[in-house]
């Protein structure tokens, strides 16, 4: 068994619950998961061993805590996961050298600013199971995390699919234009990786076409006053061009605090 105390318990919304996973076979389940959708769905390219394993997985994985959507139609543990997300917070970051974002962004203004940060990565959700439902509990779990654990501000790179930047031009700039982070939480791409995203004329720009283009993970982010770091970076692996999300965990934390004050007393 995995240490508890990161967990919250389990929120339930019918046959679906979220909580934090607590075995190694549950972490398997949402490695698989994450391959079934980044490798044969979205086209990532995997290396040899992902192939043979099947396994969407990194060295971050052993420090991370899992969020996992359960359907308890289809069985308990991990034959019921159908959604992850991973969640990393600073001290589990340290143990692993830093956090995954690292490799793309540089973080020092927010890592600076703020002692209690959360990184999200590695989101996904099975073909059948992307409703309103789903993300709500997704949304709920984190938010009854980060309560537990105090977290101020949250980050993470956010991919849009493909690596065109021709047809991404509008996403990007809209984002560049509208959504840049204040100086002092505002990560930068790396220099051998940056991507300028600012690539139209304002004129040129349909906020919201650009915005119902963006993927629903980025705009959900948006909705909560979520903000763009400062350039994109190109995932050819993966088959995306990431730009790095920070939002401010008070406005989450409001917003999906009944869900799960409800069903935990509203305790930390």
């Amino acid at each position: 068994m995995i240490a508890a105390e990161a967990g919250f318990g389990e929120l339930r919304s019918g046959n679906l619950g979220v909580r934090i996973a607590t075995t190694a076979a549950e972490i398997d389940a949402a490695q698989a998961l994450r391959y079934r959708v980044f490798y044969e769905e979205m086209g990532a390219q995997p290396d040899a061993a992902a192939a043979a394993a099947r396994r969407d997985s990194d060295a971050f994985d052993a420090v991370a805590d899992h969020l996992l959507v359960l359907d308890h139609n289809l069985g308990e543990d991990a034959a019921a996961v159908v959604g992850t997300y991973r969640l990393i917070r600073r001290q589990a970051a340290e143990r692993a050298g830093g956090f995954y974002s690292a490799s793309e962004y540089d973080l020092g203004p927010l890592l600076d600013t703020c002692e209690r940060v959360l990184e999200l990565g590695r989101s996904c959700v099975d073909t059948a199971y992307r409703s309103k439902a789903a993300m709500q509990l997704l949304w709920s779990g984190i938010a009854a995390y980060v309560a537990k654990h105090r977290v101020e501000l949250m980050f993470g790179c956010a991919s849009l699919r493909g690596t065109d930047l021709n047809a991404l031009a509008m996403q990007l700039t809209y984002l560049y234009r509208n959504h840049l982070a204040p100086p002092e939480i505002r990560p930068r791409a790396l220099a051998e990786r940056y991507v300028a995203m600012d690539l139209m004329e304002a004129a040129r720009v349909d906020p919201r076409a650009a915005l119902a283009d963006l993927p629903p993970l980025v705009k959900g982010y948006l909705r909560l006053g979520g903000f763009v770091g400062d350039g994109a970076v190109i995932d050819d692996q993966f088959n995306t061009t990431d730009v790095c999300v920070v939002v401010k965990t008070d406005l989450v934390t409001r917003k999906y605090s009944r869900h799960y004050e409800l069903q935990l007393g509203g305790k930390d």
